[in-house]
């Protein structure tokens, strides 16, 4: 089942329907869509689809040979190009009468077999483009790589795409129109557990429970995803245990450099360079204080809700999990998923405030929003604010997100006014959000002051 992807569809449709050369460069991490996307695209479309395989150049160029050949005869043809710039040529010579896309999937796998593979398209593209009605394709998992050797200034590609994409997880909100069997609370645990990446919302049954699902898909050695992190680290990284080493700290409560360097026994810089590796990967994401560019105050946390609940509760009980025990795992786990949930819940509620900023609905019309802490002079103590979004140097937004049992009472309100204080806005916005709804006491408050906002997570929906 295809679901959701409606503006990058559109995207592709709009640079199909020019009718003349488009070059469109599709990329984002594993396991996102990016096949998916294409085949839809393409599926009542003249097309020539190729996938590479990480093998060398004369496997390739036969693959990709028995494609373009197939597309061109309509019968299954045992024949290979003389080289990548013959088969090339004879698509864009077989698209100056007609509208034909051609997509090339896992573009890198390709490319570093055939190293002159870039400078070849860039020469068809130079050649052709005027004559050609040709929609190239390039897609690819390699972020890293897509950015340097296909977007970058120096690449040999640069300035010839018309268009790109690059394939992000669904939000919450797309989530739970797949999940159409869960209830509102059960969609935000699926959320915490799997994240936005299709294929895995896949793993995920919403006619189970949740705890179903925990163990058939996280504490199951047969499953999917019971060692999908691991697994993904050495198809992406040369040192994959440094890595795993890496992200199971932070996941174990490490967050700032020192802390994490000294935890893995690595030194600063190398883990410095680690780190970067991860967030280019987009598994790892490092986060300052907001309105804090360049702080010290840095810290480090997993960004993607998949590794996060990996890392936290499958990892730990990987030996009781693998001799089958996964009832004592799922003891072991269960008092923790609130906890784990919090975080979740602020970036659900961070992706609520966007789309009310995108509708048109919000009182503050924000540029960007993230967290915040520091120290109360007045308190003396560290303290913390959950969501912080500026409109400009008089107006702000303050926010706190609570994924507890009880209703949020007036003293929740009271301390992030007082937080908010903090700060040199003369104009500020509240918001509360709140599981399990807020008492009679913090409502009427609500009310005498105006400008704060109750939000009930199913209210949200």
């Amino acid at each position: 089942m295809f679901i959701g992807r409606g503006k990058e569809l559109g995207q592709l449709q709009q640079a199909y329907d020019s009718d003349k050369f488009e070059f469109v460069v599709i990329y984002g991490r594993r396991r996102v869509g990016k096949t998916a996307l294409i085949n839809q695209f393409v599926k009542d479309k003249d097309a020539i689809y190729f996938i590479g395989v990480e093998s060398n150049a004369k496997q390739n160029l036969e693959n990709f040979s028995r494609c373009v050949l197939e597309f061109a005869n309509g019968i299954d043809v045992d024949s290979t190009f003389a080289s990548f710039q013959a088969a090339l040529e004879y698509v864009f010579k077989l698209s100056q009468n007609k509208r034909i896309v051609l997509a090339i999937d896992e573009y890198p796998y390709v490319a570093r077999a055939e190293k002159s593979l870039a400078s070849t398209i860039q020469l068809l593209i130079d050649k052709y483009q005027s004559a050609s009605k040709l929609m190239l394709i390039l897609c690819g998992s390699s972020m890293s790589y897509m950015e340097d050797k296909v977007l970058a200034y120096k690449a040999p590609l640069y300035g010839r795409k018309t268009a790109q994409i690059k394939l992000q997880p669904f939000d919450f909100f797309e989530v739970c129109d797949y999940f159409k069997n869960f209830s509102n609370e059960e969609k935000a645990l699926a959320y915490g557990m799997v994240g936005g990446t299709p294929q895995y919302l896949l793993q995920i049954n919403d006619r189970l429970s949740i705890e179903q699902n925990i163990k058939n898909t996280f504490l199951n050695p047969s499953s999917a995803l019971y060692e999908e992190p691991v697994n993904l680290l050495k198809q992406e990284v040369r040192e994959p245990a440094v890595y795993n080493a890496i992200v199971s700290a932070i996941a174990t409560g490490a967050s700032r450099m020192s802390e994490i360097s000294s935890k893995i026994g690595v030194e600063t810089n190398a883990c410095a360079t680690y780190l970067k590796q991860l967030i280019e990967l987009e598994i790892v994401q490092k986060e300052t204080p907001y309105g804090e560019k360049n702080s010290k105050r840095a810290i480090y946390h997993i960004n993607d809700n998949m590794f996060r609940f990996w890392y936290r509760f499958v990892l730990p009980n990987n030996s009781a999990i693998a001799k089958g025990a996964s009832e004592i795992a799922y003891k072991h786990i269960e008092p923790q998923i609130s906890d784990h949930m919090g975080k979740v819940f602020e970036e659900i509620c961070k992706q609520y405030l966007w789309r009310l900023l995108l509708k048109g609905q919000s009182p503050v019309e924000f540029s960007s929003l993230g967290r915040w802490w520091g120290n109360d002079p007045n308190e003396k103590k560290q303290v913390e604010i959950d969501i912080v979004a500026e409109q400009d140097a008089h107006t702000a937004l303050f926010a706190e997100c609570k994924w507890t049992n009880e209703k949020v009472d007036v003293n929740v309100l009271d301390s992030l006014i007082a937080k908010s204080r903090l700060f040199d806005y003369d104009d500020a916005h509240y918001y509360l959000f709140s599981k399990s709804g807020f008492t009679k006491g913090c409502v009427e408050r609500a009310c005498e002051m105006k400008q704060v906002y109750l939000i009930d997570y199913n209210s949200m929906l």
